[in-house]
């Protein structure tokens, strides 16, 4: 019997929204081993590029562009493992640079949806391994009569509607610095920032200093060419700083604007992604703000408003994020930080997804 034939036969695939975003999620045993024939099948089934993904099942937005691969783990102590792919949109690229936090929240039930994962009663927790970036994540969820039951009573601000509650906890290797460059703050392009990686690499800048308030729709803040450029220059410097090289091609590390709450939070924030503008913001970027705001010098620190002990109510254009961290500093000066979410998820179709023939 000769292999299957993607484009005649399909590929089994779930849709899922995970937290503020929507992807496709794979079993990595259903795609190619090799990343480059793996990637041109993505882009045809997402339908890149295209800025409308008309033929394919990308929803024509960074968010809605996503990609989880999903297989059980050899690593000690870990259940399964997870690489995140971000999809161009209208060019055809499929970068593994970053993870995604919002589909961190799907993989737990997609393991127990394929049987990577049994169910253990009530709820149920899944190790999780982010290759992307080292780090490990537990994720608890409810599950009834050995799958997950996505139905419940948790809210997200950028979601409508209710769902059963995820709990993520994410943490870093102790390899792993907090601060890049070892600075609370360094000067870009002449603007000061602070390079920070709790889960996810960002730049966070204050919004006053490029000469906007802060409060600007997404909308509004990707229309301003000049904005963008300046943004962007800062992105291409950091990137080497945080051992990310060459960053022109990426889509890390996440720019933040960052200026004073407006809506009783600890901080607003316009997160940059890196061209698109985030109508809320991904779970390990706020993670990022989070941390930054309890390290003294470092940008944000200054204009915060209350921060719990571990708690910190992050501000963004759809709502406000509830971001949990622990933040610490050892003996050598080092600061280092766990974070904690509750973010919800829900399968949207089960099935057979089909890629056009070619690109």
């Amino acid at each position: 019997m000769s292999a299957p034939d993607p484009v005649r036969d399909g590929v089994r695939c779930m849709l899922m929204r995970g937290g503020t975003s929507k992807g496709a999620y794979f079993l990595a045993s259903d795609l190619p081993s090799d990343p480059g024939p793996r990637d041109d099948l993505l882009l045809r089934i997402m339908g890149s590029p295209d800025p409308r993904q008309i033929d394919g099942i990308g929803g024509a937005h960074p968010l809605t562009s996503k990609v989880a691969v999903v297989s059980t783990s050899g690593a000690e102590g870990i259940d399964v493992d997870y690489l995140f792919l971000q999809v161009g949109v209208d060019t055809a690229t499929v970068a593994d640079a970053q993870t995604c936090g919002n589909l961190l929240a799907g993989i737990g039930p997609f393991a127990v949806e394929r049987g990577l994962v049994a169910a253990t009663g009530a709820r149920t927790t899944v190790r999780i391994r982010l290759l992307n970036t080292g780090d490990t994540a537990t994720a608890v969820f409810t599950t009834a009569d050995g799958r997950p039951d996505y139905d419940g009573d948790a809210a997200i601000d950028g979601v409508p509607g209710t769902a059963s509650a995820i709990e993520l906890e994410v943490g870093g290797d102790d390899d792993k610095p907090l601060l890049p460059t070892g600075h609370p703050a360094d000067d870009l392009d002449g603007v000061t920032a602070t390079l920070i990686d709790n889960g996810m690499p960002v730049v966070l800048l204050r919004a006053a200093d490029l000469g906007v308030d802060g409060s600007e729709s997404p909308t509004a803040l990707e229309a301003d060419a000049d904005l963008a450029a300046r943004v962007e220059r800062v992105r291409l410097a950091a990137g080497p700083l945080m051992g990310l090289g060459d960053v022109t091609a990426q889509t890390v590390p996440k720019m933040i604007l960052l200026s004073p709450p407006r809506a009783g939070g600890a901080i607003s924030t316009r997160a940059f992604i890196p061209a698109r503008v985030h109508t809320a913001i991904g779970v390990l970027m706020a993670a990022s703000v989070a941390a930054a705001l309890r390290i003294p010098g470092a940008v944000g620190h200054e204009i915060a408003g209350p921060l719990g002990e571990e708690d910190t109510a992050i501000e963004h254009p759809s709502g406000t994020f509830p971001s949990r961290v622990r933040v610490t500093q050892d003996d050598a000066g080092t600061w280092r930080a766990t974070s904690f979410s509750l973010r919800t998820a829900r399968k949207l179709f089960d099935g057979t997804v089909f890629p056009r023939p070619r690109r």
